[in-house]
């Protein structure tokens, strides 16, 4: 039983599998997922105040330090108080990113896509398991901060950086040579036919 391919543009077949496309979507996501809910967890138990503790603040390099925040708005501490809208707004986004990655032919925009994903997904984990005042109502964890810039997480990195370089790479030229090789004519024995009927066969039998 062979495996479900999924057509290009042109109609034909890419050697690709719908399994292996999405292995590229799932295993970004899931690696940024786990980093920013692990990073989290840490800021949680180690910077983030509580009754027996005010709480705490590293100073890692130069600006950088680790500064335990909530935010109910979206990123970068922007539009609080509006986390249970930015968290709608995200699921339809992530389902347009899902969307967007099965039509990719581009191996390198469908792992960018993993990662914005992933990101999204982080801190709408954090709305909803935080929620106390209705669904996706929660506050996203943010400990990472330069001091001139408001305080992130690893899952607002993922998405900005992840944007910023998947726009690079729609600009490029089709011709990428890291582009999914979904458009190449198949050999002659993948399109059901024989060496025979190839140019080189033909060749061959007219000598």
């Amino acid at each position: 039983m062979s495996e479900t391919t999924m057509p290009d543009d042109h109609g034909t077949e890419p050697p690709r599998t719908v399994p292996h496309r999405w292995m590229w979507v799932v295993g970004p996501a899931a690696l940024v997922l786990l980093a920013d809910q692990l990073t989290k967890w840490w800021a949680v138990e180690e910077l983030a105040p509580s009754t027996t503790s005010p709480g705490r603040i590293i100073d890692v390099v130069w600006k950088l330090r680790f500064n335990y925040a909530e935010n109910t708005g979206m990123a970068f501490s922007q539009g609080a108080s509006s986390g249970r809208w930015i968290g709608l707004i995200v699921v339809v986004i992530v389902a347009a990113l899902v969307v967007f990655a099965a039509r990719s032919h581009s191996r390198t925009q469908v792992v960018l896509l993993g990662v914005i994903i992933g990101g999204a997904l982080g801190n709408l984990v954090d709305r909803a398991a935080r929620a106390e005042d209705g669904w996706l109502s929660g506050a996203v964890v943010d400990f990472i901060d330069f001091q001139f810039w408001p305080v992130f997480n690893i899952a607002d990195a993922a998405v900005v950086v992840g944007g910023l370089l998947l726009v690079l790479v729609s600009l490029r030229e089709p011709g990428a040579a890291d582009a999914e090789p979904d458009d190449a004519t198949p050999p002659a024995e993948e399109r059901g036919g024989s060496p025979a009927d190839s140019p080189v066969g033909r060749t061959g039998q007219e000598g």
